[in-house]
């Protein structure tokens, strides 16, 4: 954790819906005149798609079905602690892109699915936000979590992720239900041993609930729509949390636990607002504090 250059986190499997999360982190840096630098957790793989394509059916071959990018073998996560230790030290560090599509990798010059240049961190950003895979990862020596000022869980239920990523996979990448069905099934040792643990370390969880039956993810040919949906906000440590306001401004929720408010689905972006907004201005005024100023 930094005073000077702090660093917020969201953290999600693949098909959570983290980057809608992220979108409405952007609006508030955008209002609140606040300069993030932002850090996707792609970049920290360890191996493009070319080379990662031949290293799992190395692993297939071998007997490993298991090996996937939600893994520390397939990650650099070493490198993503060092960011973070060294922008909260001295607000530096290096970063890269991941090329995930043409669009992303025209002006690039590069063929899609491979990585950018390692280069420096710009001057003059007040706060460093990651989303990706791997936000509080902590095993084995490396400990990701530990450096961060806000950590951010999304994680719909397991088949509502499941849905998400299959119509995602689908649409935007051209992959087929089997094709994605068999990287759920690839994953799953990883997801239940390095992507679980993460949502015990982190500060706030966001949980959509749907309402309808999502019993078999596989054939389903909608998303639920946050209106079909319940939202579980749970908070790590609830005390500062004005429940009575959150509860007030988010009409028709309750709190099921004495630090869980339930929500309507559809109230996602207000309730991340109201609850976030407060917490950047902490974080900025701790900076500006810290800064002189």
């Amino acid at each position: 954790m930094s005073a000077k250059h702090p660093i917020i986190a969201v953290t999600g499997s693949s098909g959570a819906g983290t980057t809608s999360v992220s979108r409405t982190f952007e609006q508030i840096f955008r209002r609140e005149q606040v300069n993030a630098l932002f850090i996707e957790g792609d970049s920290f793989h360890r191996y493009d798609r070319a080379e990662m394509k031949r290293r799992m059916a190395e692993a297939l071959a071998a007997g490993n079905h298991t090996f996937s990018h939600f893994g520390p073998e397939a990650n650099c996560l070493e490198d993503l602690e060092a960011l973070f230790a060294r922008y909260g030290a001295d607000g530096g560090g290096r970063r890269r892109k991941y090329l995930h599509d043409e669009g992303e990798a025209a002006p690039y010059k590069q063929p899609p699915g491979t990585f950018t240049p390692w280069e420096d961190l710009p001057e003059g950003s007040d706060v460093l936000f990651y989303e990706g895979l791997h936000g509080a990862a902590a095993y084995e020596g490396v400990d990701v979590a530990r450096h961060a000022d806000l950590l951010v869980g999304v994680v719909p239920v397991i088949n509502l992720e499941w849905i998400q990523k299959i119509h995602r996979d689908k649409a935007a990448r051209g992959y087929s239900t089997e094709a994605v069905t068999d990287t759920i099934l690839r994953r799953m040792h990883d997801y239940v041993h390095y992507i679980c643990p993460q949502f015990t370390r982190t500060h706030v969880n966001f949980q959509r609930v749907p309402m309808v039956d999502t019993s078999n993810p596989f054939i389903s040919r909608h998303i639920p729509s946050p209106d079909e949906s319940l939202l579980v906000i749970r908070f790590a440590k609830p005390q500062g949390i004005d429940f009575p306001y959150l509860l007030n401004m988010l009409k028709d929720s309750f709190m099921s636990r004495p630090n869980t408010i339930v929500a309507p689905g559809g109230k996602m972006d207000l309730a991340m607002q109201l609850i976030f907004t407060p917490f950047i201005w902490r974080l900025m005024e701790r900076r500006h504090k810290a800064l002189g100023r």
